[in-house]
């Protein structure tokens, strides 16, 4: 039995905030390479990856997956950043490339509790009305997310978009708000639970930063999950027993379930946590997400 009685299997429903950003044209794989923190020349056509954008200096500025349609055509489903602030930041890069940015307004990203019909894995499904899956099927979670034309868009389910989002911070994705934007290295947010960035793939912004760090042993600080009893906000600090631990980076909660991930050492004692004021507990972070 589902743990939520709005989940019904199979029930569509949209994904509030969530928009796709298309690079398409001669170059559009190559820009990606060139500018995003996971390796698109090894992704297949067809495939998908999580993904993001760092600032020079190896912080997270955009989290999101990104999808290889072909050389010439990618998305980037995109969970949280400002789509339209991205693509005009993007812009400044695109240089001679043979290349166009924008958000697609005519199609919209929904989400289904339930196994894809025909994505698997990293594997993209689609069908003759241009609908498009992706697997984000998690340990004991399966989902689907959908890109579907904007005249096909599911209503709005407010229950169900909640606990989609406290579905992703249960799997160690992290949902960043604008105020996280620029603050956190793809090790501290453990994003290679996800697969997410690549420290071979040669040069792209904050590229150095992610390599020394994973090179030189020198990754400190990852996340954990927290279960409050009432709603915390990202940028909350943290405390142990005696002093700060960290900082919450994500938060999401359904009215009934509230959840944080926070960045904090990855080698510290054990003992009591509180966020807010509020005890908090520390729970398992669940697998399966990562392509």
């Amino acid at each position: 039995m589902p743990d939520n009685p709005h989940a019904l299997p199979g029930q569509v429903f949209a994904l509030p905030g969530q928009r796709l950003i298309a690079l398409e044209g001669r170059d559009a794989a190559v820009f990606a390479q060139a500018q995003f923190m996971n390796d698109v020349k090894a992704l297949a056509d067809g495939h998908w990856q999580w993904s993001g954008w760092l600032t020079p200096k190896g912080r997270a500025i955009a989290l999101f997956a990104l999808l290889r349609l072909s050389d010439q055509r990618v998305w980037l489903a995109m969970p949280d950043a400002d789509a339209d602030a991205l693509v005009e930041a993007l812009k400044r890069f695109v240089f001679r490339s043979k290349l166009a940015l924008c958000v697609r307004e005519d199609l919209v990203i929904e989400g289904r509790f339930g196994a894809p019909e025909r994505a698997a894995g990293p594997a993209i499904g689609g069908d003759a009305d241009g609908i498009v899956e992706l697997d984000l099927s998690g340990d004991g979670d399966a989902r689907t997310l959908r890109i579907v034309p904007a005249t096909q868009a599911a209503a709005a389910d407010e229950a169900l978009a909640a606990r989609w989002a406290l579905a992703d911070l249960r799997h160690g994705l992290p949902r960043l708000p604008a105020s996280q934007a620029g603050q956190w290295t793809p090790q501290q947010l453990s994003l290679d639970r996800l697969r997410g960035y690549s420290v071979k793939k040669g040069c792209y912004p904050g590229q150095e930063i992610v390599a020394r760090t994973h090179f030189l042993g020198k990754a400190k600080r990852g996340l954990a999950l927290f279960a409050t009893a009432a709603p915390v906000a990202a940028g909350t600090e943290v405390r142990g027993e005696s002093a700060a631990l960290g900082t919450v980076a994500a938060s999401a909660s359904d009215g009934a379930t509230h959840l944080a991930l926070a960045v904090l050492p990855l080698e510290r004692a054990e003992g009591s946590a509180w966020i807010d004021g509020q005890p908090a507990q520390e729970i398992a972070l669940l697998d399966g997400l990562a392509r």
